[in-house]
């Protein structure tokens, strides 16, 4: 959840929460591509026309295949471990695990805007993917340091504070790792392929596979290794793909044709002051970089301040502008991409539970046994990239039958559906809770069948989420409008993780002591996210007519 994700002419977000999305995006609506109004010169050249092939597309697509799985295996590994282990292993409060997670999150999803800028004025796509995960590399390793476990004395939490720091540092470098790597690594995939070929939404569809291949197999393999064995294990474990994806990015640089290199190399060697010239006055400014995240990660009021001041500043800015800018038609559509912008923020707010209180819930008050195997709690993250790889192919055929007869749902309804089916999810978990077994424990099929409706509301809300963006924007603020879009996603990550601490429980030394109680704090929390989810949706599909209506002809 964003930061701009760029594929070459076409931008797709990552859960943006799952680039996966790009399957359906482009089946659906090829009439007008994610991003078109984006494109810079460099992505409309032709491609060479002698890459070697492997299964009917460039060899390089598979570099940056591997790439991008072995980095969102670190990413999504260390994601579901990350407040276990704070709670369960240096004893953190639930507040101040999510708290922690929740500033993460944030900065993670904001950072790649500005990585994304480096590389397209200076860098370049190489020289960033490769800095970025360098630094990944790093801060995946630097966190299977673990220091000794927490304990209570008299009362008190003993706590390894150096480790804690060693910690904190380790997620500053993976939050500009992720910063410098995510919104590049899919440009270079747009610029295998010429604007005209019809391998290419294939080829992206193949890639963003990638990424929920490598979000599958790091929830099964990470979280399992870490709960099971220890948690510098699975930090380890997570560690030892980005320095595999590393490998692979670095080794395959001849089927990139170039194509990643920066586009003014003499700018870059430009001297600046000192001798240094411009790249490594980039490199060397992310060392302060990371002393602020460093500190910034610690203390989530400050971030949510930030990004709560700068959304306000981003929307007053928006209204100046479609107030005296813009012409009737102009600023109706402005007005309603704002209402989808913001509405976005309900649902990411509901779907990112999962890392927070869902995982809590799934490590608490559930029996996790499924067919005859007790599954970890931090495994069950594994089943949104589950049902997207199953579902995505369905839901793209769906959206091209309905369009075949002039049924398919417009935009803003698709949104509702979306939001209201994020809701249903935490209907089941509550219905769940009035079914528990005789140890007072939910069945694991519920917390299933919720992460089944929440991907299914991803399915319908992600796919046309920077789509609309750059079909409903006014020309010449698409990248402001863009980057409020990645700006609204980050802060709904910090809304998640407070929504979670509705749900807090005094843990004695990470365990919880009476399951009833714990299930009851969860069942209250997803009551009112249900009545959130399904209210809210409800009202987007009231008000769609209105919306469709303002958007002047716009799918």
């Amino acid at each position: 959840m964003s930061h701009r994700f760029r594929t070459g002419d076409d931008n797709t977000d990552e859960h943006l929460h799952n680039p996966v999305s790009f399957l359906y995006i482009n089946e659906a609506d090829n009439s007008n591509k994610t991003g078109d109004s984006m494109t810079d010169s460099s992505t409309v050249a032709a491609a060479p026309a002698n890459q070697p092939q492997f299964l009917g597309h460039p060899v390089g697509l598979y570099v940056c295949f591997l790439t991008e799985m072995w980095e969102r295996f670190s990413f999504y590994g260390m994601k579901y471990l990350l407040l276990l282990y704070l709670t369960k292993y240096h004893l953190f409060s639930d507040a101040g695990g999510l708290d922690v997670l929740g500033s993460y999150a944030g900065l993670v999803y904001a950072m790649p805007v500005i990585g994304g800028m480096l590389a397209d004025r200076y860098l370049g796509m190489r020289k960033a993917v490769t800095f970025g995960a360098i630094l990944l590399c790093m801060g995946h390793l630097g966190l299977a340091y673990e220091g000794f476990q927490a304990y209570v004395e008299n009362g008190v939490v003993v706590q390894d504070t150096g480790a804690i720091q060693v910690f904190y540092f380790s997620l500053a470098l993976i939050i500009m790792g992720v910063g410098f790597l995510k919104p590049n690594i899919s440009t270079i995939v747009g610029q295998l392929y010429g604007k005209e070929d019809a391998r290419r939404d294939s080829g992206f569809t193949i890639f963003y596979m990638g990424i929920n291949l490598g979000s599958f197999i790091a929830t099964l393999s990470v979280t399992y290794l870490g709960e099971t064995y220890g948690w510098g294990y699975g930090f380890g474990l997570a560690g030892i793909g980005m320095v595999l994806g590393l490998i692979v990015f670095l080794t395959g640089q001849k089927y990139l044709f170039g194509y990643a290199e920066p586009a003014n190399p003499a700018l870059l060697k430009e001297k600046v002051f000192a001798g240094i010239n411009k790249e490594w006055l980039i490199y060397l400014a992310t060392i302060p970089a990371l002393v602020v995240m460093w500190q910034l990660v610690q203390y989530n009021p400050v971030v949510h301040s930030t990004l709560l001041g700068m959304s306000f500043i981003v929307l007053v800015g928006i209204i100046w502008f479609i107030t005296t800018q813009c012409n009737k038609e102009e600023r109706d559509r402005m007005i309603v991409l704002i209402i989808l912008t913001m509405s976005t923020v309900v649902f990411w707010a509901l779907f990112e539970q999962s890392a927070s209180s869902m995982t809590l819930y799934a490590d608490r008050v559930l029996d996790r046994t499924v067919f005859g195997y007790e599954a970890t709690a931090g495994q069950f993250g594994s089943l949104n990239a589950f049902f997207i790889i199953t579902l995505a192919p369905l839901f793209a055929w769906l959206w091209i039958a309905l369009a075949k007869r002039k049924l398919e749902p417009s935009t803003p309804v698709k949104f509702a559906l979306g939001i209201i089916q994020a809701g249903l999810g935490f209907g089941a978990l509550v219905y769940g809770a009035t079914h528990p077994n005789e140890a007072g424990y939910v069945a694991a099929w519920w917390l299933i069948l919720a992460y089944a409706l929440h991907t299914m509301g991803e399915l319908c809300l992600s796919p046309v989420g920077l789509s609309a963006v750059t079909k409903l924007a006014v020309p010449k603020v698409v990248g402001v409008m863009m980057g409020s879009w990645f700006l609204a996603t980050a802060y709904s990550e910090l809304l998640a993780t407070q929504l979670a601490k509705l749900a807090a429980i005094d843990t004695h030394a990470g365990e919880v002591t009476n399951v009833s109680e714990a299930l009851a704090a969860y069942t209250e929390l997803f009551s009112f996210l249900f009545y959130v989810g399904v209210g809210v949706g409800v009202f987007m599909l009231l008000i769609s007519p209105w919306l469709k209506k303002r958007m002047h002809g716009v799918h």
